[in-house]
């Protein structure tokens, strides 16, 4: 059984493991297993999918005891979520406050389970980033780095600010409760909207985007990030040398990096205003002097042309696009899946049978955020539909539910799919905003974006750009001995 398995037996396996009746050891155990020496089945646990774990841990009472430690769950976590993720869990847990740190079996079923969000706003000191949409918003080194975006009257914008957040462990979760901006140079890169801008390790790498004179662009630049004491940076930006091909101009594509290595591009709105649905792929993997443009050949079938949708790395060479405006201006919520494993890459749809028990899935939408975050978990939200009336929904897309149910399994069709409740001050509705997390995969950040603004008499609707900071921890409260504790927080900073 895959990953998927995994997390669905571990979502409810540690309560499994609470409720068994102690047990003598079993007549039928196997006399070699039972041999084995501590560290010798720690090793092999180790290599297990969690519900193969909990399976051993019913067979006796000294099975349960090796597979309920606390050493064992840790590298399941480490395994399945990345060392830097569980090094933020492990010192949430140490500055939870008294008692003891809960167990981590209880943190892996907690994190398989989370659903719901605690919002607050957080007061910024100083100046702050004029309000705007179809930005940038990057966390690196520490340090947020916002770039570019549109504006009220419908200019674009050349100015960078950053902020710094920490750099520790799960430093949102000790996110200062007053946030300062520092405005860096502006002029470099040109300004632009709706351009994409990734991060390759502690690189940033900005292609395309569409000035307020409708110019479609296709150059791509390298911006190094400059860390100077106490507590300021600067960033080197150059053009990046790519030779004679290059993706044609665009803007409102989406873009993900692949193992810090690749960066590729889908679609977008290319010139005289046509929905693109070509892909491309900048190899860097021989560093950032110089790169090369490719496109992936088409194999059928594809996914129609589209702008303002989402492409997130998930891992490995896999992808996932969702969402966006199709040609004929259709605003869509069909989910593919995309690999770049072999000398093929090929698109594949997961498509849903709207009758069948599937559980709930978001509506279509255009000009949302889509991030991988901790536990192989998609957290999408905001966006607009075809009518633009905007959504301040959270979503979570379960990607080892989707990547059992795109191998033929249905059994966690419904795990797809999650929506959150939000408690607190909750972000308004909005499109169009940029969003990023940090390494960890424990804190999203969040800024900008198109709200609803007033209407006045002679418009048919209004349109309004905010700028107000949110916190929010994403809550997935374990009770042990009676303490709360909530293993993964996400911060946003959003209008």
């Amino acid at each position: 059984m895959g990953r998927g398995g995994a997390l669905e037996a571990a979502g409810g396996g540690a309560e499994r493991m609470e409720e068994e009746e102690e047990a003598g050891p079993s007549s039928s155990s196997s006399p070699a297993i039972a041999q084995l020496g501590y560290d010798q089945v720690l090793s092999v646990l180790r290599l297990l999918p969690p519900e193969a774990v909990l399976s051993f841990a019913a067979t006796c009472r000294a099975f349960r005891s090796w597979a309920s430690s606390d050493a064992i769950w840790e590298a399941l976590c480490r395994r399945d979520w990345g060392t830097r993720a569980t090094a933020a869990l492990a010192e949430r847990r140490r500055d939870r406050g008294g008692g003891l740190p809960a167990p981590w079996r209880r943190v892996y079923a907690e994190v398989a389970r989370l659903g719901a969000l605690s919002a607050r706003r957080v007061p910024v000191r100083g100046a702050s980033p004029r309000p705007r949409a179809s930005h940038s918003l990057n966390l690196v080194a520490g340090w947020l780095v916002l770039f570019g975006g549109g504006c009220e009257g419908g200019h674009h914008l050349d100015d960078t600010w950053v902020a710094y957040a920490g750099t520790g462990a799960g430093a949102g979760n000790r996110l200062s409760t007053v946030l300062s901006w520092q405005q860096l140079a502006s002029g470099t890169p040109s300004g632009r909207f709706s351009h994409s801008c990734i991060l390759v390790g502690d690189t940033l790498v900005l292609f395309g985007g569409i000035t307020d004179q409708g110019q479609r662009l296709n150059d791509t630049w390298i911006g190094q990030i400059i860390c100077e004491e106490p507590q300021r940076m600067r960033i080197s930006w150059r053009l990046l040398e790519v030779g004679p091909l290059a993706p044609p101009p665009r803007g409102a594509h989406a873009a993900c990096c692949v193992d810090d290595k690749f960066i590729v591009i889908h679609g977008g709105i290319g010139l005289y205003g046509s929905r693109l649905g070509d892909t491309w792929l900048l190899d860097l993997s021989h560093g950032f002097q110089s790169g090369s443009w490719h496109q992936i050949g088409k194999a059928w079938p594809l996914p129609p042309p589209r702008s303002g949708h989402s492409l997130t790395w998930i891992g490995g060479t896999r992808m996932v696009l969702f969402g966006g405006r199709g040609s004929e201006f259709e605003v869509l919520n069909d989910v593919w899946l995309f690999d770049i494993s072999d000398h093929y890459p090929k698109w594949k749809e997961l498509k849903y049978d709207l009758s069948s028990a599937l559980g709930e899935m978001p509506f279509p939408r255009v000009g949302h955020s889509a991030i991988l975050a901790l536990g192989g978990k998609v957290l999408v939200y905001g966006g607009e539909d075809s009518q633009r009336r905007r959504k301040d929904d959270f979503w979570i897309l379960d990607t080892p539910a989707l990547l059992q149910y795109e191998s033929g399994s249905k059994k966690l069709a419904k795990r797809m799919w999650k929506k959150l409740t939000i408690d607190g001050q909750c972000p308004n509705y909005r499109s169009f905003h940029g969003a990023c997390v940090d390494n960890s995969g424990c804190c999203v950040y969040i800024f900008g974006g198109m709200v609803d603004g007033l209407v006045h008499h002679a418009e048919a609707s209004g349109l309004g750009f905010d700028g107000q900071l949110y916190q929010m921890e994403l809550v997935g409260s374990v009770q042990e001995d009676h303490v709360s504790f909530s293993p993964w927080v996400v911060t946003c900073t959003g209008p």
